[in-house]
């Protein structure tokens, strides 16, 4: 009935594991949970096979890096039910119905997603920047999601049809962190799923350091530009991309992107210390998108 896709990355995940295989236990469904690491050859591995104990559940860890992308892909080419839970390996499950609710909405919906939210404060200063960009730009209620259904829809905690997966499949052919749910909701949209968003969040808890978030950043923003002049996706589709066209039509990128010369370490001095700011870190991403976009 239910195949559970976890992929990791040097980070513990027995705990999460064992909350949805009780949970998945109780309900006396069909299910298979599988999990995957990249290769991270950490020593939370130790605890991690322990999940082979568990029955219908099976760890692999990778002996070569592979990537978020072929990763998930993989994961999907060996499950074995119809109905995919993709969740990521690093959050907290703060519903003990969790798996319930998805099993609810099962038979109406290709694509049902479920939300992601982050703690009420941050693990540490150190960590503060993604923390206070999930906190107070990503996350969104079901209604926010609504306003923009494909958009909205991320592969951190989906319920998907494998048929509709298999359609698209994540394209490991970018390797470099970021954008895989623009592109890959784009693709949703093109095929015209029927997606439903629920409350059913699943925690963000693996929270990235302020320095190693700013480079996330830079990739994330270099993939969405490769997307756009690959044509795999259009103008319209993406905030950043319409807000640069735009901008771009006045000739006000070139001003940012020199901006972002003669700033860039100004605004990283203060992305990385303990008191980032969001507005600092939406500028900053702004002027980089824009020295991308004209070059």
């Amino acid at each position: 009935m239910l195949s559970i896709l976890i992929t990791i990355y040097n980070y513990n995940l027995l705990p999460l594991v064992v909350e949805i295989h009780r949970q998945c236990s109780e309900l006396d469904i069909f299910f298979e949970i599988l999990t995957q690491d990249d290769a991270s050859n950490s020593m939370h591995n130790i605890k991690n096979k322990e999940i082979n104990l568990l029955s219908y559940c099976n760890y692999v860890s990778l002996e070569k890096n592979i990537g978020y992308r072929q990763n998930k892909n993989i994961l999907v080419s060996n499950s074995k039910y119809e109905n995919l839970l993709i969740i990521d390996g690093d959050c907290i499950l703060p519903n003990t119905d969790f798996i319930k609710n998805y099993i609810d909405q099962i038979i109406n919906y290709d694509v049902v997603y479920g939300g992601r939210i982050h703690a009420e404060s941050a693990p540490s200063k150190n960590q503060l920047l993604r923390w206070k960009y999930g906190k107070f730009m990503e996350d969104q209620t079901v209604q926010q999601r609504e306003k923009n259904p494909y958009g909205s829809t991320l592969f951190n905690n989906t319920l998907i049809k494998k048929a509709v997966f298999n359609a698209i499949k994540f394209d490991d052919s970018f390797k470099k962190y970021g954008n895989d749910d623009t592109l890959f909701s784009f693709e949703l949209k093109k095929l015209n799923v029927k997606i439903n968003h629920i409350n059913n969040p699943v925690q963000h808890d693996d929270i990235d350091t302020n320095l190693v978030y700013v480079e996330k950043t830079k990739h994330s923003l270099e993939n969405l530009k490769l997307l756009h002049q690959k044509k795999l996706i259009p103008t319209d589709y993406s905030k950043m991309l319409r807000l640069t066209s735009k901008l771009h039509r006045y000739k006000v990128t070139y001003l940012l992107s020199s901006f972002y010369d003669v700033f860039k370490l100004i605004m990283e001095y203060n992305l990385i210390s303990n008191n980032p700011s969001l507005f600092v870190f939406n500028t900053f991403r702004l002027s980089y998108f824009c020295k991308l976009y004209i070059k």
